[in-house]
This record gives C-alpha cells, structure tokens and sequence, in this order.
C-alpha cells in the first residue's frame, strides 16, 4: 500500500513539473509589468535588501517602502559624505529630511545625481540587494543589468503631468504589489486623485475674464536655473485653473525661453509664481541688471510669490501638490481663504512620508522661509 502512495505523490508531482514546462514555480512568485513595459518576476513582500537607483527612484520607494530595508543608497541622498554630488543641499528634499538619519548609515550604491545618470552595478553588487528600484528608463540597460545582478530590476516612472500622472499613480501601484503594501499605495493614490478634486471644485465656476495670467519660472531640469526656465504646461497651473502667460511655444516639458519673449511678456504677467530653486541664480542675475523684470506687470505691482522648489534629483511630488494648493490660493484668495499653507504641507507630507516636514522644509537655506509673497524692493538684494 506504501509503494501505491509513494507512486502516485511520484507521479503528480512529474505531471506537475510537466505543467510547469519541467520548473517547479516559487511560492508566492507572481509576473509584474514594469512602467517601461518589462515583464519581471517577483514574489510579493519578501524582500530583505533594497537598492534604489536614478533620479527619484529612492524617493518614490520612500512613499510605498520601508527605508529599513535598504541595502545602500546613492551618494547624492547620504548627506553625511565629504565627497558627493551636492547641488540639492541647499533646498528641501522631503525623503532626505524624512529619512536622512537612516540613508547616512548606508554604504553606496552608485554616485547617483544629474551628472551620474549611469548605473554602477560593482558598487549595487557590493551592497548585496534583492531588488533593484530603478529609475533608468531604458528596457535594454534595465535588462542588461537584471541579468548581470541576478535580481529583479524593477523600473518606476513619473511622466510629464509629475505628481498628478498617470505614471505616478502606477509607480505606486507596482510598488505596493512588489512590497505587500498595496493598501498603503492605494490610499496614498486616492489621496492625490481627492486633493486634486478638491482644488479643481474650488475653481470650477470662475469665469475665464476674471483669471489672472501667471507667469511660473525657475522651475528646476537637471540643474539650478533662472527667470527665464519655465513651461506652457505646468500641471500646478493647470490644475489650479489659471491662466498661464506662456501660450503656442510648442515645447513640451520645462524649458527656456528667450530673453526677447520675456520682455514680450512681461505686459500680460498679472502675477509671477517663482521656484524657489531658482532664487540663487537670479539673485546675482539681478544685481548685474536690476531692470530685468521692469517690464514685468507683476514685478511693479509687487504680485511675485515664492513657491517651495518642485525639482531636487527629479520631481518633488509631495511639494508638487502643495505648490498646488500655494497657487490656487496666491491666485484666488477668496476661494481658498480657510487653507493654511503650513497645515496643508504637514498633511501631505503625513500621507507621503509618514511624518510632518513643514518646518524642516520651510527651514532649509533654499526654501527662504516658505510660501511667500516676495518684497521685490527688497528680496533680491
């Protein structure tokens, strides 16, 4: 009778194999879809030694993951090096004041930043990972370096519409599934989808005629920039329902415009919205020409606003949401006359980060004291 049984569990267990195109599959391991469009094997909430890698990736797997299970981390993130890319110190980045004490205790990854936009797989081998979280957006190098670590390289995505794109919401998404906090990514999505909902309600009935022109610039791309780096397609404006002043340049994304176009401008600028990355390359802008901005409405009637910096090593997309907010309420007062800027910035961070940052953030050198009107007699000298 013994031989019978042990010849049958034999037998399902050959036609199991079988089944299985002759590979007994892992427990728990499921196929994800990457947002590059890779198909990756993973198995759900078992790992142990996280790597992350390019611009924005440890930040968004701040959102979702638990930092207590990183392997290591770029250079740019450890603040506690003497040798590193340091561009972003000065302005806030909200998963560094969050998390800095743990990414400062981790070896490196890589050098990470704006001019090391190249994994390091020695350095990522060195730290022993399970899971890579990459923000290279390339199918054949995240392929490439999959095989070469023998782990799965996962690749997250942003898109053009930052913390309010589809791609956002689908990063978390993946990352909930990955790391069994799909309950977590799911409310932190819906918490986007509302706050957007809510801000587009405040503004929904303004006629057009009574929508002042914004001008935004200094918006960050790969690098600090001026007065002159702006976009016709800033989500923050768009979503806040006002009229943006930059109209038919035809360019996709953050960008410059020329000098010339600036001055053309400068009529319809009912109001300036200025990223305050930007303030320590204007400043000195401004004290060589301190009529750069005279032909600039907004600049003589004292409407210039300071908003917190929305690109430090990618998208600052908890700040990309207040930064909402900040413009609504800069442009329609009346309409968001019960919102607190320092509240509504501890909320988000509390979602995104688990904790309240507004203080650290209006407390950084590069944030000048947070949301603001800006004394134009006086702010840039």
């Amino acid at each position: 009778m013994k031989r019978i049984i042990s010849f049958v569990l034999i037998l399902m267990l050959l036609l199991s194999l079988c089944a299985c195109g002759g590979q007994a599959e892992t427990a728990g391991e499921i196929t994800v879809t990457d947002m590059i469009g890779r198909t990756v094997s993973v198995t759900p909430g078992s790992y142990k030694r996280v790597v992350c890698i390019g611009a924005g990736a440890l930040r968004m797997y701040a959102y979702i993951g638990d930092v207590a299970l990183l392997a290591g981390v770029e250079d740019i993130d450890n603040t506690a090096l003497s040798q590193r890319p340091a561009m972003f110190d000065s302005v806030a980045r909200p998963y560094v004041l969050a998390f800095g004490d743990t990414f400062q205790k981790l070896p490196s990854c890589g050098v990470g930043g704006p001019m090391a936009q190249a994994a390091e797989a020695e350095k990522i081998l060195a730290c022993n990972p399970d899971i890579v979280i990459s923000e290279f957006e390339d199918v054949e190098k995240s392929n490439a370096l999959q095989q070469q670590l023998g782990v799965p390289v996962i690749t997250l995505g942003a898109g053009t519409k930052g913390v309010f794109d589809e791609k956002f919401a689908g990063s978390m998404t993946l990352l909930g599934k990955i790391f069994g906090k799909e309950d977590k990514a799911a409310a932190l999505v819906k918490f986007v989808a509302d706050e957007k909902a809510a801000i587009e309600a405040r503004v929904a009935n303004i006629p057009e005629e009574e929508k002042p022109s914004v001008y935004i610039c200094g918006l960050g791309n790969w690098g600090t920039t001026n007065h002159l780096m702006t976009a016709e397609n800033y989500i923050c404006l768009q979503v806040a329902g006002v009229q943006n002043a930059v109209k038919d340049l035809g360019v996709e994304g953050i960008g410059p415009i020329e000098e010339e176009k600036f001055v053309e401008l400068g009529e319809s600028m009912d109001i300036i919205i200025m990223d305050a990355a930007a303030v320590k390359n204007i400043k000195p802008l401004y004290a060589e020409d301190p009529a750069m901005f005279d032909t600039c409405k907004a600049w003589q009637n004292g409407e210039v606003y300071l908003e917190m910096a929305y690109n430090a090593y990618y998208t600052n997309y908890e700040i990309a949401l207040v930064n909402t907010w900040f413009i609504a309420k800069t442009v329609y007062p009346e309409a968001f006359a019960d919102i607190d800027l320092t509240a509504k910035t501890n909320e988000v961070t509390k979602v995104f980060l688990g904790k309240e940052l507004a203080e650290e953030i209006f407390a950084c050198p590069g944030s000048f004291g947070g949301y603001q009107k800006i004394d134009t007699e006086t702010f840039f000298r």
